[in-house]
C-alpha cells in the first residue's frame, strides 16, 4: 500500500473513532459544527500517533483514542485560528470556516467543545502522564503560546527574526506534531528521544512547506486563502531564507527526521515516508 492510501485509511479510522465519540453527545447545533470542523483533513497528526503507537506495540484501541484526542485538539485550533478576531479566515479545508458556516458564537463554542473532547478522549488511554502532556502541548507553553506570539507579530515595530520565527513555530505547530510522535513509546513506557528528535525536525519542516505553499500553492488545491501573511506584511522562512533556500533548509530537516529513527531501522518506513511527504504535499 502506498503512503497516501496509509495515511486515508489511518484518516478513515480516526474519523470513525471521533464519529463515534460526536453520536454520543446530545444533539445540538454545536455537535453539527464540531463535526463540520472535524470534516476533511490530512489527518496527519492522527497517522503520527498511530505509527508511533504501532512502532511500541501499544493496544490499537488505545493508539485510536490518541488518534482522535489530537485530531480534535488540532480541529479546535483550527476554528479558534480562522475566527475574525484571529486570523479571520472564510475557507478551511476546501469548505466555508465554521464560524461562515454556522456563526461566530457557535464556532467559538464548537471550538471549546473539542478542546474538552480532546481532552476526554486522551484519558480513555487510561495514561494520566499523556493527558498531561498534551495539555502542555496545547497550552499556554506550547500551541496557544505560539499563537500568541504570531498574533503580536502582527503589530510588532520590526519584522521577526529567523530565530524567533523557529520559537513561535515550536509552539504553534511544533508543539502538536511532538505529543502526536511521542504518543507510541509514552504508551509504552519506552523512551521518547528518538521520536522526540523525528518531531522537532517535522515540525519545522512542515511548517517551512505551509510557507512554500503560502507563497507559491494553489488556493483551490489547498483548500483555505494563501499569501495571507505577504498581505499581512509578516516575516516567513520564504521571506528571510528565499524560496530556494526555504526549500533546501525543509529538504534537510527531512533527512535529520530520517536519521533519527535509525534505533527503529526498517520498522519505521511509514514514518519516513511521512517525513517525505511533508515537504511534497500541496495542501
Amino acid at each position: 500500500m502506498s503512503f497516501p492510501d496509509d495515511l486515508s485509511a489511518a484518516a478513515i479510522a480516526v474519523a470513525g473513532r471521533l464519529a463515534t465519540a460526536l453520536d454520543a453527545l446530545p444533539p445540538s447545533r454545536v455537535r453539527d459544527a464540531m463535526g463540520h470542523a472535524l470534516h476533511g483533513g490530512k489527518g496527519l497528526r492522527g497517522y503520527l500517533v498511530l505509527e508511533s503507537c504501532a512502532l511500541h506495540d501499544v493496544d490499537r484501541a488505545r493508539a485510536l483514542s490518541a488518534a482522535a484526542a489530537i485530531e480534535a485538539m488540532h480541529a479546535y485550533s483550527l476554528v479558534h485560528d480562522d475566527l475574525p478576531a484571529m486570523d479571520d479566515d472564510a475557507m478551511r479545508r476546501g469548505r466555508p470556516t465554521v464560524h461562515i458556516a454556522y456563526d461566530e458564537a457557535t464556532a467559538i463554542l464548537a471550538g471549546d467543545a473539542l478542546q474538552t473532547l480532546a481532552f476526554e478522549l486522551c484519558a480513555q488511554t487510561g495514561d494520566a502522564a499523556l493527558t498531561g502532556a498534551l495539555a502542555r502541548a496545547a497550552g499556554a507553553q506550547g500551541m496557544v503560546l505560539g499563537q500568541a506570539l504570531d498574533i503580536e507579530a502582527e503589530t510588532a515595530p520590526e519584522p521577526l527574526t529567523l530565530d524567533q520565527i523557529i520559537h513561535l513555530q515550536q509552539g504553534k505547530t511544533g508543539a502538536l506534531f511532538g505529543w502526536s510522535c511521542t504518543a507510541g513509546p509514552m504508551l509504552a513506557g519506552a523512551d521518547t528521544a528518538p521520536l522526540s528528535a523525528y518531531a522537532e525536525a517535522l515540525g519545522l519542516a512542515f511548517q517551512i512547506a505551509d510557507d512554500i505553499l503560502d507563497t507559491e500553492g494553489d488556493a483551490a488545491t489547498a483548500g483555505k486563502r494563501l499569501q495571507k501573511d505577504a498581505e499581512a506584511g509578516k516575516a516567513t522562512f520564504v521571506s528571510l531564507l528565499g524560496l530556494q533556500a526555504a526549500k533546501d533548509r525543509a529538504a534537510g530537516l527531512i533527512s535529520q527526521a530520517c536519521d533519527a529513527l535509525s534505533p527503529y531501522g526498517a520498522r519505521a518506513d511509514s514514518l519516513r515516508q511521512a517525513a517525505r511527504f511533508v515537504i511534497s504535499r500541496d495542501r
